[in-house]
């Protein structure tokens, strides 16, 4: 950094109206509203110090603005611990399941979410293990402009702040389709409205309604979940008379798999699609109270995420579900809520009312994935601004904390959910699938790859692993596990996208699904040649820039000493919670 650059100071936890910290004074009820709109001290400073930058890419001034960002503070471990676990479950599991099982059949369908689940698994550990340590702004797309290249950085920000920009209407689309089940007279476009309004709404009270809404929604969630495994043991087992036992006879007729091997590859972009979003708790690392603390806990909530909400519930459904059945057929091109697995098992059963309650909790957490992408989004643009790798407005933050322009961005792209009242929705919602399909593919990949970094430059500038705060369980080798499932599930699916299942080869049917490859690609290069940014070196990657706490040996040292002590079931208990 140039000695003529001016730096700007670290914000004070009084201007972020932290817990614990004293406020302004208050000036009455609706006037404190409308001050709460008004630029924060550290955003208006850095303004002026951006002006000097134009044109040019500083990585230690980037790093910098990530690490001092005046995002409120407020999440919760509660809130954190909810969003590991049910933050992210929606129409992928609830109802993309149907088509996956019926392209793939029950045993491509369980290998295929298996091996995604495990994979993530290494991503999560991966990413906590850097989100505990430098818990800053953007989370991993600036990890991969710190540890790996900006060009990169700078190709994932954007990846991921479109997939979260298309995800709103595509889950608002979504959530309208479910109100299809109960053959509603009322337009799609009021229903799209007061879709659109309860998650702008929720996003306006900040990270805290952003939290609270999301333990609330995830706690249905897993609700429900977990009454649909009881209920499915029950019905399989033979607790309703007219069916009997059923057991494992849909393994053997139909069968196990459809397509084989092909049918396999083809459900990996649906379980890519399910799973997206878990890695949200590393982004919410940066307006979390305390995260040494609350991170690793929520890390460890998503072993129990990927074991009993998915393949557990998968299983069940593979063995109450036919895959022929032409009920799963509906929902390939939308979010049918008869084409659900769930729903189908439920009314095969023949029970009356839970097919109802059932569509209640994907519509519920259809307009939850909405919320999530609301916050997703606009924080990534938030950070990448701040870095100098988006335009400078976006990196407006109020006085509550809250990056208003990227929240303001992400509403109206919502509006395109409108386009459900049209006779376009299922090309709509097909088009925005495509966009957002792989996106999370690719940040997956990014987040192994920039741990592997990370650890090769902590090693490298004489760090020991005993200095980190968490270390991830899978290692470093699991973030090369993760790292080469990621490639080869590009690998699959660029085979399916090229010769398609039951379809000839075209143009369209390839870009349906592999469109995010070309939109990172064209991030990256151009991004790369304009600003000829170098690949980061080991020796020369910034590890203090964002440590919130510098010195950990002392703490570490007593947390070590009190988990010596620890009765070996509590040892184990707090290896996976």
């Amino acid at each position: 950094m140039s000695a003529e650059k001016e730096t700007v100071p670290a914000y004070s936890p009084s201007e972020t109206g932290e817990t614990g910290t004293t406020s302004p004074p208050s000036r009455g009820f609706f006037q404190d509203i409308i001050d709460g709109f008004k630029p924060h001290p550290v955003h208006v400073a850095r303004k002026r110090a951006a002006a000097a930058d134009a044109g040019r890419f500083d990585v230690e001034q980037a790093a910098l603005n990530v690490a001092e960002s005046p995002l409120s503070r407020k999440l919760k471990g509660r809130h954190l611990q909810m969003i590991a676990i049910g933050g992210s479950i929606g129409t992928g599991l609830f109802v993309g399941s149907g088509s996956a099982l019926s392209t793939g059949g029950p045993a491509s369908l369980l290998i295929a979410f298996l091996l995604i689940g495990a994979m993530l698994f290494c991503v999560v550990h991966a990413l906590g293990e850097m989100a505990v340590l430098f818990p800053v702004a953007g989370s991993f797309a600036a990890y991969s402009t710190r540890f790996l290249d900006p060009a990169w950085g700078f190709a994932m920000g954007w990846n991921y702040a479109m997939q979260w920009l298309i995800v709103l209407p595509l889950e608002i689309v979504a959530a309208t389709i479910t109100i299809e089940y109960w053959d509603s007279p009322v337009n799609k476009a009021v229903w799209v409205t007061l879709f659109w309004l309860l998650i702008v709404a929720i996003n306006l009270f900040g990270v805290k309604g952003y939290g609270e809404a999301e333990f609330v929604f995830s706690l249905i969630k897993i609700l429900a979940v977990i009454g649909f495994i009881i209920l499915g043991i029950i019905i399989n087992c033979g607790g309703v008379p007219d069916r009997g036992y059923i057991g494992g006879a849909y393994w053997t007729d139909p069968g196990a798999f459809n397509h084989g091997f092909k049918g396999l590859c083809s459900v990996f972009v649906t379980a890519a699609f399910a799973f997206a979003g878990t890695e949200l708790v590393g982004l919410a690392a940066a307006e979390t109270a305390n995260p040494r603390k609350s991170l690793p806990t929520a890390v460890k909530q998503v072993f129990w995420r990927i074991t009993l909400f998915y393949i557990v519930s998968l299983t069940l459904i593979g063995l109450l579900v036919k895959y022929t059945d032409e009920r799963l057929l509906s929902g390939s091109s939308g979010a049918d809520a008869k084409a659900s697995p769930f729903v189908i098992a439920i009314n095969d059963a023949g029970i009356k009312v839970l097919p109802s309650i059932m569509n209640v909790v994907i519509m519920i957490a259809v307009l939850s994935v909405g919320n999530s992408s609301v916050y997703g989004s606009s924080r990534t643009l938030a950070a990448l601004a701040e870095q100098g790798q988006a335009p400078r407005i976006f990196a407006f933050i109020d006085r509550h904390g809250r990056p208003m322009v990227g929240i303001g961005l992400s509403a109206v792209l919502g509006l395109l959910s409108y386009l459900a009242a049209s006779d376009k929705q299922g090309e709509a919602f097909t088009w925005m699938l495509a966009i957002s399909g792989l996106s999370s593919i690719f940040t997956w990949g990014s987040i192994c790859l920039a741990h592997i970094r990370f650890r090769h430059g902590w090693k490298k500038q004489g760090h020991t692993l005993s200095e980190l705060a968490y270390i991830s369980q899978p290692g470093y080798i699991g973030s090369w596990l993760g790292f080469i499932l990621n490639c080869l599930v590009l690998v699959a699916q660029f085979w399916v996208a090229v010769w398609p299942i039951g379809k000839q080869p075209s143009a369209r049917g390839f870009f349906s699904v592999y469109l995010a490859v070309p939109i990172v690609l064209s991030f990256y290069i151009s991004y790369k040649l304009y600003f000829k940014t170098p690949f980061v070196r080991s020796m020369d990657m910034d590890l203090v820039t964002g440590r919130r706490e510098l010195d950990l040996e002392r703490i570490l040292a007593d947390e070590r000493a009190e988990r010596a002590s620890w009765p070996a079931w509590k040892r184990y208990y707090k290896l996976f919670c």
